[in-house]
């Protein structure tokens, strides 16, 4: 009995000391690979990196993680003219594969999300200068000058680009058609640079500023 109860505590110090080894290597790992995002240029911050599945040990060794969480706040975004900030951004990675002491990573499937603030979402529609945006409504947005209310269309995505079109005169504006249909001609801009090496999937309205849903696959995340 005295042999199995020694065999026994064995047996649990063993296990404690092995889960405590791996739990410190997974956080090693996250640590270098929240480093090599943001020197790689992928993401302008440093995010927050969570490796899934127990042990780590096995997959690292493997080479292989079955996923990979990444969250941060003030992503930049650009359109070859102007940065802005992506908030809450936050991607699921499955099929991780790296290499090269964690200096170079591929993804088999991506998604993701994030909210340009509708300021921002200003700044990047040229020729719009004198335009406030603001939430319309479920998949609208609203036009403004001077906080006037002008306007609500329809916003929506093709491919890395987001369109707003379909405008429809309110209030005031209905009565001065000519002088403020050429501001609300449909209007766009193009994401040329996006977070983590991913693309657009859509845009959705919301009463914060725009959602960004992005998607990507066989994504070279890191080298």
């Amino acid at each position: 009995m005295r042999g199995w109860l020694k065999l026994t505590i064995g047996l649990g110090v063993l296990t404690g000391l092995l889960v405590g080894a791996d739990r410190v290597a997974v956080g090693v790992a996250e640590d270098e690979a929240a480093d090599q995002l943001v020197s790689s240029g992928r993401l302008n911050t440093r995010p927050h990196v969570s490796i899934d599945g127990f042990p780590f040990l096995t997959q690292a060794l493997s080479g292989e993680f079955d996923g990979v969480h990444l969250s941060a706040d003030g992503v930049q975004v650009s359109d070859g003219r102007q940065q802005v900030s992506v908030h809450a951004f936050k991607a699921g990675l499955s099929g991780v594969s790296v290499g090269d002491s964690y200096r170079s990573a591929t993804v088999r499937t991506a998604t993701g999300s994030g909210l340009i603030s509708y300021p921002d979402a200003a700044k990047l529609v040229q020729g719009a200068d004198r335009l406030d945006l603001s939430y319309g409504g479920p998949g609208k947005v609203k036009a403004s000058v001077a906080g006037i209310s002008i306007g609500e269309g329809k916003v929506h995505s093709e491919g890395n680009t987001v369109v707003a079109d379909g405008f429809q005169l309110t209030g005031m504006a209905a009565a001065l058609n000519g002088k403020v249909k050429d501001l609300l001609s449909p209007r766009s801009f193009t994401l040329s640079r996006l977070p983590a090496g991913l693309s657009l999937a859509g845009v959705t309205p919301e009463p914060e500023g725009l959602l960004l849903d992005f998607r990507g696959s066989d994504v070279r995340l890191i080298g």
